[in-house]
């Protein structure tokens, strides 16, 4: 059984990687003496194991990580159709993946997720005995409990207590959370902002998602819409949005707002490259539809950066060509739009995903609440 002490250290490891004793038992402001107590648990347990010899000043000191088979973790993506399903190890590791029919109703949605697990857990002998919990990423508002969606547009679903039906389906505990949120766990607790305490993830996609990690915790705001940048008004009067109003930042900067508006200029496209290579041409239709969007998610990005002042954008994407015309105004109206004394100081770093980003956010949001113990955000 961990205990509070056990998960205060597996936080400082999940989140700074291997650590010598020492490193540990400063990190905690522990005793040496109580460190290795805490180790020699955790290595007993099979949680931690050793992971290398540091030479140095002094005696070598040994560092121990995570062992990464000592759990897995189911994802689910309810963001796609088919909705993929991927198991991950405690180092987060894909380690399988496969595709489940996406449905609106939550009890087909649980059924699927338990009849499809046996096939998940096939690739590795110990997986059904050793895992520790199911995450699901979708697109709406979830509860800080990450157990009830309370609103989303896309599932035309209001109050449904995924987690629960999922848990009662499978008997394994499950959680929920919003997409963009579950990509900032990701890339916190396994991805390229483990060492960030502060940061920023803009999710762009066929929608836009966004999400704040706040000294070092995902932050969700009063009612779990932290991040909502989508919805954010960028054009007075503008084009109808899902969401009932007009003008969002969806409708004119994320990808499916982008290629219909290059579907109603009559363009044959498929992706956002196919764009950038018509406006490569001079093609002022095209120039426009990509300055258009640009602009606006390059002013979205600046609000954040004067809201949060964050240490961090980090701009995910499934598709090539932000290195284009679209990437190159982005960043110019960020530029223009913050203010002198913030310009330049905000890294904004360009993250080419897969798109299993969200099936794999998913996975860590269990594997969080597995390590580090549930609403400890």
């Amino acid at each position: 059984m961990l205990t509070t002490s056990h998960r205060q250290l597996l936080r400082v490891i999940s989140e700074s990687g291997p650590l010598s004793r020492t490193e540990m038992a400063v990190a905690l402001g522990l005793s040496k003496a109580a460190m290795s107590g805490l180790a020699r648990d955790l290595i007993d347990l099979g949680v931690l194991h050793e992971a290398g010899t540091v030479y140095g000043q002094g005696r070598p000191s040994t560092r121990l990580d995570l062992q990464p088979e000592w759990a897995f973790f189911a994802g689910i993506s309810l963001i796609q159709d088919p909705a993929p399903m991927i198991l991950c190890d405690l180092g987060g590791k894909v380690i399988a993946r496969i595709d489940m029919p996406l449905s609106r109703d939550p009890q087909t949605i649980a059924q699927s997720i338990a009849e499809r697990l046996p096939e998940l857990f096939k690739v590795h002998p110990q997986a059904a005995a050793k895992i520790g919990g199911i995450g699901i990423a979708l697109s709406g508002f979830v509860d800080e409990r990450q157990a009830t969606c309370i609103q989303s547009t896309l599932l035309n679903w209001q109050g449904v207590p995924l987690a629960d039906i999922v848990r009662e389906h499978t008997g394994i505990n499950a959680f929920i959370e919003n997409d963009a949120k579950a990509i900032a766990v990701h890339e916190k607790l396994f991805g390229s902002t483990r060492d960030q305490q502060n940061f920023t993830v803009v999710s762009l996609g066929d929608g836009i998602g966004c999400a704040h990690v706040i000294d070092g915790r995902l932050y969700r705001g009063n009612h779990g819409g932290a991040g909502e940048i989508a919805h954010c008004t960028i054009e007075l009067g503008g084009a109808p949005c899902r969401c009932g109003k007009r003008g969002c930042l969806d409708t004119i900067a994320s990808m499916n707002a982008i290629k219909e508006m290059a579907r109603v200029e009559g363009f044959a496209c498929t992706t956002l490259s196919d764009i950038e290579q018509i406006a490569a041409t001079g093609n002022a239709a095209a120039i426009k539809i990509l300055h258009r969007a640009g602009s606006a998610l390059g002013l979205a990005i600046a609000n954040l950066i004067q809201i949060n002042d964050p240490g961090l954008i980090l701009i995910t994407h499934t598709e090539d060509g932000l290195q284009g015309l679209f990437g190159t105004v982005m960043q110019q109206a960020i530029e223009t739009n913050v203010l002198p004394r913030y310009a330049g100081q905000t890294p904004i770093r360009l993250h080419r995903v897969s798109d299993d980003i969200w099936a794999r956010g998913a996975a860590s949001i269990a594997a969080h609440n597995f390590l580090i113990g549930p609403n400890t955000n």
